[in-house]
């Protein structure tokens, strides 16, 4: 039988557009870890971070080089307006030539230059020594801003995972309870053609499964704003589908294990106004700031330069008569400047420096307060979460101990309907409740060691 092109064509793209489908919608399982490895390599705030960093380790070089001496070569043609050579007429008879005059140096209009120059600072006020100390303190700070952002990139992703988790937990808390309303339902619809019980309470159970059915519509629309952001993160497809690599249990398990030395809170105190990245980059700042001032201060003392020069001039005008060939010379030398008065300028530059070290200092307190009422607050969160979670724990078990009391109750035909319908709605508050909690205290030990600067 002769094959349809034009069929065959469009069965080859529809099934190449099953396949993509398909792949489009294969889930992609991740570990918190994973993530952060992905976000971590893929994050464009911390590559410019990075090249912040690269560039205050190339001005720190920049600035060591003023301290080394330095060569510089250059090269020069100038053309002369034609003069007489310098000439001298002498007294006496008339040469065989038929002059008197003798030539003492020709003119040459073309003149070549070739110099290399050689230079040497030997003192300039601390200026060069205090600049260079100056510029390693702010490459320094530099790194440490990379740490901050590394962290802020670290918790920002944290966030998102675990509000990943809790969208896709509360989804499924969500979609339990359709089901418990369902089979409720088909109960109630049982009763109902038994003449057990009214159209009313076939129809306060559909009500109560419309309702429970929209709260599944958002949970499902809140796990795929959260998938969003945290591939958005991670450096992934936007439309990729995540599936976190955690549950309620795995929550309820790590809430258990908590550090040691977090039951101390002067102890994280203290560690972070060690460990944070900020604090470091400021307190460098701060000594880059004396620095600065030394820098300023230098206009008040003279400068010392060892300087030399090599020259290869055509003709060279050292050399009498001038000959048209190129002759080298030299010269060393030693120059001392010193500014006697320029309206106080170097006084001017250091108050500007000093006032700008103090603003520094006090950056730097206000930051040190700053992390302190942080990590307080952190551990405080943190400890309430550890609370609410035995207080979820137990009420998603009151809750469905309650709704097995009166699914029975029910069924023996001792309960009425409605409490039925209040117990399935306690349940579910219940476990929105539990992985709220379970996610809360993640998101708090996240909090806290971002604040402590682990």
């Amino acid at each position: 039988m002769k094959r349809n092109p034009l069929v065959f064509n469009l069965m080859v793209i529809g099934a190449l557009g099953l396949a993509t489908a398909a792949g489009a919608a294969e889930k992609r399982t991740l570990t918190l870890d994973q993530c952060l490895e992905l976000g971590l390599a893929s994050s464009k705030g911390l590559h410019a971070s990075q090249m912040a960093v690269e560039a205050s380790a190339e001005k720190l070089k920049e600035v060591t080089a003023s301290r080394l001496p330095s060569l510089k070569f250059s090269a020069n043609y100038t053309r002369l307006s034609e003069v007489p050579p310098f000439a001298v007429s002498l007294p006496l008879a008339a040469a065989p030539s038929g002059s008197n005059t003798f030539v003492i140096s020709p003119s040459y209009f073309n003149n070549y230059t070739l110099k290399l120059s050689f230079q040497q600072p030997l003192f300039t006020g601390f200026r060069l020594q205090a600049g260079e100390s100056m510029a390693r303190l702010n490459a320094g700070a530099s790194e440490q801003d990379l740490s901050r952002d590394r962290s802020e990139t670290v918790f920002a992703i944290q966030n998102a995972y675990w509000s990943l988790v809790k969208a896709r937990e509360s989804r499924k808390v969500v979609d339990e309870n359709v089901e418990q309303v369902k089979a409720h339902l088909a109960d109630v619809r049982s009763f109902f053609d038994q003449g057990l019980l009214t159209r009313n309470d076939v129809l306060k159970v559909e009500v109560q499964l419309s309702s429970v059915r929209l709260a599944q519509l958002d949970a499902k629309n809140a796990e795929e704003m959260a998938a969003v952001w945290l591939n958005n993160l991670i450096g992934a497809p936007l439309d990729q589908d995540i599936e976190p690599a955690a549950s309620n249990e795995i929550l309820a398990a790590s809430a258990l294990a908590v550090p040691e030395e977090w039951s101390s809170l002067e102890n994280l105190l203290a560690k972070a106004q060690q460990s944070r990245p900020e604090l470091r980059a400021m307190s460098l700042r701060v000594q880059a700031g004396e620095e600065g001032v030394k820098v300023a201060q230098a206009g008040w003392y003279p400068q010392v330069l060892l300087t030399g020069n090599y020259y290869s001039l055509r003709p060279n005008p050292r050399i009498l008569p001038a000959q048209d060939r190129f002759m080298n010379t030299w010269d060393l030398g030693l120059t001392v400047s010193f500014d006697i008065w320029n309206w106080n300028t170097a006084g001017h530059e250091t108050s500007q420096a000093r006032a700008q070290l103090a603003q520094a200092a006090d950056a730097l307190g206000r930051m040190k307060d700053a992390v302190a009422v942080e990590v307080r607050q952190s551990w405080l969160a943190f400890q309430e979460s550890k609370e609410k979670i035995s207080l979820a724990k137990l009420g998603v078990e009151q809750a469905a101990e309650n709704l097995r009391v009166a699914r029975d109750r029910f069924k023996e035909g001792v309960a009425i309907n409605t409490e039925v319908l209040e117990a399935e709605t306690a349940l579910l508050q219940a476990g929105l409740s539990n992985t709220q909690a379970l996610v809360d205290s993640e998101l708090a030990r996240a909090r806290l060691s971002k604040a402590v600067g682990l």
